[in-house]
């Protein structure tokens, strides 16, 4: 059984193709720039030529690819942009065009001159991946299900915060939506392609752009992908409880896990945080003592205590379980972080998270894929010993 999986971050894509007849560890992996980066290059290449750009596609990660955008206008150069693209950089098109990019129909964008750059938005682009793993002999003709992650605001109202938006959204996973017989709480955070809510419209993009894969596909929030993942890690699975926190490029989220499910967490901009504030949000949550306006007015999304019973710090070995590319925001903490390396791989997190994710939404892959999570210091077999 062949399971792809690309984890979608700011930085980087993280893609393990997941093979039931091999461990965990040697399933072939790539970390390769995100799309937002590519598109980010693509358009400064643009810039330096002075070339008009067209942004067609769907709705993707923004961040560098808006920055690279904006600064591009601010030059005086023309973009253009689809409604359904422009969505990247904001989901109010009033506020896309305050940016100095222009909307076109589809109709108007197929007009423009051939002298305007044409860029296509999409965080998830199947056929680059068939063509890298291709050019090494590796084929993904007999996959049985894809799994994706990428982080969704949702489309807030106009009149509604983004941060609020994302936050109650969160909540109402956590409150409403525990699956009957689901092992793994933060798969709540998961949906099949069919099931998406039309708020989530990254992941509706996702979904689009995975249109025609005649496999179940998977579509999951990146940041609980990636602390589910670090469950796997042998200390952290040993611990009835735990504190886990994922630090982003753009966001830090933070669960307080327990027998029940999920009793606590936080949600906040990295970028505000510095290592004296995130452990005092770490050692709150830990406690139960944070609350929402703690963490919401400090330009955050929120914060929410589901059990109030404290999680005991000072146990021995670590206090939290940290994983993320700004991990290194907690080295040296007095909280004794521990940096989660499930199967040996912290940059494969996500991809853990979404493979376990997938157990609770496809019933048919669950026996191989549990066997291959709950393989963690086995002895298996080697990439040798099979074909194909």
């Amino acid at each position: 059984m062949k399971i792809l999986i690309v984890d979608i971050g700011t930085g980087t894509q993280d893609i393990l193709l997941y093979d039931s007849r091999l461990d965990l560890e040697n399933g072939f992996k790539l970390v390769l720039p995100s799309p937002t980066m590519m598109i980010n290059r693509r358009i400064k290449a643009a810039t330096r030529s002075r070339t008009p750009i067209l942004l067609t596609g769907v709705t993707m990660g923004g961040g560098p690819s808006q920055w690279a955008a904006e600064a591009h206008a601010r030059l005086g150069l023309p973009v253009y942009a689809t409604p359904e693209a422009a969505r990247t950089f904001d989901d109010d098109l009033a506020k896309v065009q305050e940016m100095g990019i222009h909307l076109v129909s589809e109709d108007e964008a197929v007009r423009l001159p051939d002298s305007v750059l044409r860029i296509e938005l999409r965080d998830f682009d199947l056929p680059a991946i068939f063509h890298v793993l291709a050019g090494f002999e590796v084929s993904l003709q007999d996959l049985q299900a894809v799994a994706v992650a990428v982080f969704d605001h949702g489309a807030a109202p106009p009149d509604v915060s983004d941060r609020q938006f994302r936050f109650d959204y969160l909540d109402r996973r956590i409150r409403t939506a525990a699956r009957p017989g689901a092992r793994y709480p933060l798969s709540t955070f998961a949906y099949l392609a069919s099931d998406i809510p039309a708020i989530m419209t990254r992941f509706q993009a996702v979904a689009a752009s995975a249109r025609g894969v005649d496999v179940p596909l998977v579509v999951m929030d990146s940041a609980p992908a990636a602390v589910l993942g670090a469950t796997f890690d042998p200390l952290v699975a040993a611990r009835d409880r735990k504190l886990i926190a994922n630090i982003g490029n753009f966001h830090t989220l933070a669960f307080r896990l327990g027998a029940a499910g999920i009793e606590a967490v936080f949600e906040h901009h990295t970028g505000l945080l510095d290592p004296p504030r995130l452990e005092t949000l770490l050692r709150a949550l830990a406690v139960g003592s944070l609350r929402h306006a703690d963490v919401f007015n400090d330009h955050g999304h929120g914060a929410l205590i589901y059990d109030p019973d404290p999680l005991p710090l000072g146990q021995a070995g670590f206090d939290v379980t940290i994983t993320g590319p700004r991990r290194n925001l907690m080295r040296g903490s007095t909280l004794r972080p521990y940096f989660a390396v499930p199967f040996g791989d912290m940059m494969l997190s996500g991809c853990f998270g979404l493979l376990a994710a997938a157990v609770d939404l496809i019933p048919g892959i669950s026996e191989p894929v549990q066997a291959s999570l709950d393989s963690e210091g086995s002895i298996g077999v080697s990439p040798w010993d099979v074909d194909g």
